[in-house]
């Protein structure tokens, strides 16, 4: 499984799981919440109302008093509130009025009167000056039949001489438990979506941190040379330069064999030619044969100091940290090249043209694009015959400036496409001696360190065009 869903399902259990027990608490302290808040609406009412009955029991006629009249009058009109969405239309207290000894005196529904209510609660325990309440089912297999009375006692000069007990059906509270419960359902549904859509930023953050370290890492295992990833991520951060680290470590060790083993091959063509000369001088050979020698061992050394020279400066290229970047006008620079190469492609009878060359400024290394420049002209008027010519043009693209170097040699064989680029490879010049293998190498590594790119492909009927491509 992908770490990434492995660890959006471990977020997503802990905030599921912490979700329903955060919920489930909620909604199970909704229904006794709301019968506590109107248990306690119900205790003031019912002492309230007991001031009343206290005068109506005191003018000794309970069941016409001022508390009948005001509860008649109450039942005879609707009430039309709407609460929050939910309407209420008529009166659901049930009033019911005793004497000292526990019997009905008056009763809003009328369902009581004269019966003895001392053994209820209510009545029951305020009687002996407690707090008295009860709820009691009027269906007794049904739970939602159940009403709740409140009691408060009906005093006068101290003594108890009654209970006024006020009672209110829990099915009419349903409405509000109903809707509360809604609300912190949906709530939670809310905060679960909210919930997962972070996981899945954050799993998208993760994934895409750990794929950026992915391609970086494969990039590096197939000899690309791309720029260590940024990631946000202090500990992915480290992880990254780590591995940019243990890369560098591994390609110094690795670019250090190679060059020995490519110096050492490279040179060990002119120093045997020039050990093999040197013995025959040894002979006393006659004097234009020693001439000769002598001349191969000048030829021979003069390879062998260009090949130093040339290796140093690809070895200060390639060990840069970073470029000298400035403005750079290509078009200038590009024409200072060329004039610099007029003089040989004259006396090698080969015609430079330069085609339309639009004007553009690069950030870049002056010197560097300079000489990637000269070497991708000297490549040309190598493989160029005489009586041929080179052709430069320049093109500007949306975000990138396209120098193309054209010239009518033989092209590129079919074996060498995939190792013209590479360190100390070179093909056979016609009446020119072989270079030394680094000046497209040279040119590659300008381009990248610059965002760009040089390709080479074959042109029809004859010729090779370098395309160099830089970033604007």
């Amino acid at each position: 499984m992908r770490i990434g869903l492995s660890l959006l399902l471990g977020y997503f259990l802990i905030v599921a799981v912490a979700g329903y027990f955060v919920l489930s608490i909620f909604v199970q302290e909704v229904k006794p919440g709301v019968r506590r808040a109107t248990e306690g609406t119900l205790v003031d009412t019912a002492n309230l109302l007991a001031q009343i009955a206290r005068l109506d029991m005191k003018h000794g006629d309970a069941s016409k008093g001022q508390l009948a009249q005001a509860i008649a009058q109450l039942n005879q009109r609707p009430i039309g509130a709407n609460i929050a969405g939910i309407r209420k239309d008529r009166n659901e207290y049930r009033v019911y009025l005793t004497d000292g000894r526990g019997k009905v005196i008056f009763d809003s529904s009328g369902q009581a009167l004269g019966q003895d209510y001392s053994r209820w609660n209510d009545v029951y325990l305020t009687l002996r000056g407690q707090y008295g309440a009860r709820s009691t089912r009027t269906i007794a297999d049904d739970e939602n039949s159940s009403v709740m009375y409140v009691a408060a006692p009906v005093i006068e000069q101290g003594q108890i001489i009654g209970v006024l007990s006020v009672g209110k059906p829990n099915s009419s509270m349903a409405p509000v438990i109903r809707r509360s419960e809604r609300r912190i359902l949906l709530a939670g549904a809310v905060l679960l979506g909210i919930a997962l859509a972070i996981g899945l930023g954050f799993v998208w953050w993760i994934n895409r941190s750990i794929n950026r370290l992915v391609r970086y890492a494969e990039g590096v295992a197939q000899g690309e040379a791309i720029p260590l990833p940024r990631i946000g991520s202090i500990e992915l951060t480290q992880l990254a330069q780590a591995l940019e680290s243990m890369r560098m470590k591994l390609e110094g060790k690795a670019y250090i064999e190679q060059y020995v083993h490519t110096l050492t091959h490279e040179l060990k063509s002119p120093l045997a030619a020039i050990r093999g000369a040197a013995e025959l001088l040894q002979e006393s050979p006659p004097p234009a044969t020693a001439k000769r020698f002598l001349n191969n061992i000048e030829q021979q050394s003069a390879r062998i100091q260009l090949l130093v020279d040339k290796l140093l400066v690809q070895a200060r290229l390639e060990s840069r940290p970073g470029l000298e970047l400035a403005p750079v006008i290509l078009v200038p620079l590009l024409r200072q090249v060329v004039a610099g190469k007029e003089a040989l492609a004259a006396q090698r009878g080969i015609t430079i043209r330069l085609g339309e060359l639009p004007q553009v400024t690069v950030t870049g290394d002056a010197f560097l694009l300079g000489q990637a420049l000269s070497n991708l002209l000297d490549n040309a008027l190598d493989f160029t015959p005489t009586g041929g010519s080179v052709s430069i043009e320049g093109q500007r693209l949306e975000h990138h400036y396209q120098i193309t170097v054209c010239d009518t040699g033989s092209g590129i064989p079919d074996y060498a496409q995939d190792k013209i680029f590479e360190r100390f490879y070179s093909l056979a010049r016609a009446d020119k001696p072989k270079s030394t293998g680094l000046g497209l190498n040279f040119v590659q590594e300008v381009a990248r360190l610059h965002r760009g790119t040089i390709r080479l492909h074959n042109l029809q009927p004859c010729g090779v065009a370098a395309v160099l491509t830089l970033s604007l």
